[in-house]
């Protein structure tokens, strides 16, 4: 799966109308939204837009008939196999009428044009989870950590060393494998 490295921009006239699509990576619906208040002109004639992030995805056709804008620029998003993904489709009406058909191709269209020229970047999920583990296994901790991607966010001492890491989630059975090899059995890494 891959996501946008960047924001991207394309645009197109079709039957007179201008057409404007940006799109940008994003972690959260809530990131997406910020995008479309940003972008968003009022003074086009449509806004219309789609966003997928994991699971999680909406759209709106905001005022053009529906099915005709948000469905067909979220078919664009998923056609390409991305993910965490905004995308904004601007409209200027250039006084022809384009029909249902027309319009679903022109927004679909000028969507996936725009993520077919923007930069991507594989998308890399990440897991938070705790590892617990006696001082003298530390070393062995640092040593690997960055070995396999990971980031400490936090760090707590006691009887022992407790730290929460971020993992990629891929990489997560392994690390845990390697710290356990590396520690002989004694250092636990819990998913948090």
């Amino acid at each position: 799966m891959e996501t946008l490295a960047a924001e991207a921009t394309y645009e197109e006239v079709i039957r007179k109308s201008r057409f404007v699509c940006r799109a940008a990576p994003v972690e959260s619906p809530e990131a997406a939204m910020a995008f479309l208040e940003a972008v968003r002109d009022p003074q086009a004639s449509h806004n219309c837009w789609a966003y997928r992030v994991g699971d999680r995805y909406r759209f709106s056709d905001d005022g053009e008939p529906g099915g005709t804008a948000g469905r067909p620029i979220l078919s664009a998003i998923e056609g390409q196999g991305l993910d965490g993904v905004m995308v904004v489709v601007t409209r200027y009406f250039g006084g022809i009428k384009l029909g249902a058909g027309g319009l679903a191709r022109a927004y679909g269209g000028v969507a996936a044009e725009c993520l077919r020229r923007a930069p991507r970047r594989p998308l890399i999920r990440y897991r938070r989870v705790r590892v617990r583990l006696p001082f003298e296994a530390i070393e062995a901790f640092y040593r690997l950590l960055p070995a396999y991607g990971g980031e400490k966010l936090e760090e707590a001492y006691g009887e022992g060393a407790l730290f929460w890491v971020r993992l990629p989630e891929d990489r997560l059975e392994a690390f845990a494998e390697a710290l356990k090899d590396a520690t002989r059995g004694v250092a636990r890494v819990e998913v948090a």
